[in-house]
């Protein structure tokens, strides 16, 4: 079983930045692909950004690319997101999720989930 425990949120400006981390306890993750998603007021979550086991691979969403940058450290089992030039349309509870699966943003695919952290950008 793995537990996932999303950090970092808060309230922030537009134009400002935050980053998110995500520690993951239970058993390593580090053969796991691991993802962002968020979920907006009144709105289905959607898929951020997805990082392959190595950090070799990366594939964001549209409306973030550019400004987020995933990474993740093996060696502490925790994944980031650095958020830049946020917007009031980022606003969301972000959420990490770790896949056994193949890699890719399908929810689905994610077997474990955090329970989310606020993320709140003023105009």
């Amino acid at each position: 079983q793995v537990q996932l425990v999303e950090s970092g949120g808060g309230l922030v400006q537009a134009g400002g930045s935050l980053r998110l981390s995500c520690a993951a306890s239970g058993r390593t993750v580090s053969n796991y692909v691991m993802g962002w998603f968020r979920q907006a007021p009144g709105k289905e979550r959607e898929p951020v950004v997805a990082i392959s086991w190595s950090g070799g691979r990366t594939n964001y969403a549209d409306s973030v690319t550019g400004r987020f940058t995933i990474s993740r450290d093996n060696a502490k089992n925790t994944v980031y997101l650095q958020m830049n030039s946020l917007k009031p349309e980022d606003t969301a509870v972000y959420y990490c999720a770790a896949s056994r699966s193949a890699y890719g943003l399908a929810q689905p695919r994610y077997d474990y989930w955090g329970q989310g952290t606020q993320v709140t950008v003023s105009s």
